[in-house]
């Protein structure tokens, strides 16, 4: 019998004409059983829970195609200088009235009224101050101003002297918005959102207005994860809120929210189980240490004419939130090749329990010099032919 040293070929010629065969050796070993059967087990274990039960690996998969509309309900009462006493509804605060996955509420505003073309002097600043005309280049234009030099440098108030610019007159002034914000009554706005979606692969469609869902409840239910988790209208404080925010502070400069919908769906169920997820978040960056350009705003103008045909517009700087609505889900379905794939795979690993075994037996137990003189052996082709030699 061969020693544990012959393991070795002598040169790299004989190593290539070397020809292994399976030889079978059975240890009658407590250790070593019972390493073999907690092996097994594992694999077994692997495969039934984690690969069957947990991945579902017996299922074909599809991802979501998905549809959103929404439709925003509320009024709002504001009384300003600027304006006076003013209703507000979704004609108002809605911008644009549709958008693609998304809605926008108007919650607060910098206002400039009455705005015409004309020439006045531009707001105060590094780069708009003068002392004489000389310093105001005619033609002259910065997209970071408010229009176009007309070459001359006039009063803007006191002792403050300033390049005019032909724009629409008077310019926005700067400032931070009102707080408390001037549509704080815009928390109590309800949206419904209308979700279809479909698994195409399975040829299924549903959506999220259930079926046990009539018109006498959707008139009067507003989402609660708890109460009404299958209502499609939400209150937009409840929505700031289940995301951890404040929906007064976050009025003032605006935000982007979050609304997302998630449908897991396990088709080999009945289909009522099927049914849509909701979880919120804020999007947009709240850091306190980098809080340059917080929010979300734009600017947008209201045009008319005078009495003498004057164009006239009032100007507003909106601040508000904008709700980006995200669709997420996958649905699996019985299929036999996921299934045939997923177990042979497994099984496939049955073979790392020998190899786990081996590396046992020849490695940490104690007589592992018997067992490698039992596990190996070694003929050569020249000591086979001098056996069959007369």
């Amino acid at each position: 019998m061969a020693s544990a040293g012959d393991s070795c070929c002598v040169s790299l010629t004989q190593c290539f004409f070397d020809y292994s065969t399976p030889k079978t050796l059975v240890i009658r070993s407590k250790a070593v059983g019972a390493i073999n059967r907690l092996c097994q087990a594992l694999v077994v274990a692997y495969i039934i829970g984690y690969v069957c039960v947990l991945k579902k690996g017996y299922q074909d998969t599809d991802s979501v195609i998905s549809s959103v509309t929404t439709k925003v309900k509320g009024i709002a009462l504001t009384n300003t200088s600027d304006l006076g006493m003013r209703i507000w509804d979704t004609a108002d605060y809605i911008i644009p009235p549709q958008e693609e996955n998304s809605f926008f509420v108007l919650t607060n505003l910098n206002i400039t009224p009455n705005q015409t073309q004309s020439h006045c002097p531009e707001n105060p600043g590094p780069d708009s101050s003068c002392s004489s005309d000389q310093d105001c280049k005619k033609g002259y234009r910065d997209h970071r101003l408010s229009g176009v030099r007309t070459g001359r440098c006039v009063k803007f108030s006191g002792t403050n002297k300033t390049c005019e610019v032909m724009a629409w007159c008077p310019l926005e002034k700067g400032g931070e918005p009102p707080d408390p914000p001037m549509l704080a009554e815009a928390e109590n706005f309800t949206v419904l959102i209308k979700n279809s979606i479909r698994y195409p692969k399975f040829n299924f469609s549903k959506r999220n207005i259930l079926p046990h869902i009539n018109t006498t409840y959707l008139s009067q239910c507003v989402f609660n994860p708890k109460t009404d988790p299958d209502c499609p209208i939400f209150r937009l404080r409840d929505i700031v809120a289940e995301a951890g925010e404040d929906f007064q502070a976050m009025a003032v400069h605006g935000g982007v929210m979050g609304v997302q919908i998630r449908w897991d769906c396990d088709l080999d169920m009945p289909q009522s189980w099927c049914v849509p997820r909701y979880t919120f978040r804020r999007l947009d960056n709240k850091d306190p240490e980098n809080n340059v350009a917080p929010g979300y705003n734009f600017r947008f103008a209201k045009y008319y004419k005078n009495s003498d045909g004057d164009e006239i517009r009032t100007l507003i700087k909106g601040y508000g939130i904008r709700f980006d609505i995200m669709v997420f889900g996958k649905a699996g379905k019985f299929n036999i090749v996921p299934t045939l794939l997923n177990i042979g795979a497994g099984l496939g690993l049955m073979g790392l329990v020998s190899v786990v075994c081996d590396c046992f037996v020849l490695v940490l137990m104690r007589k592992r010099h018997l067992y490698r003189e039992r596990k190996y052996s070694y003929v050569d082709d020249f000591e086979l032919l001098s056996n069959e030699a007369p």
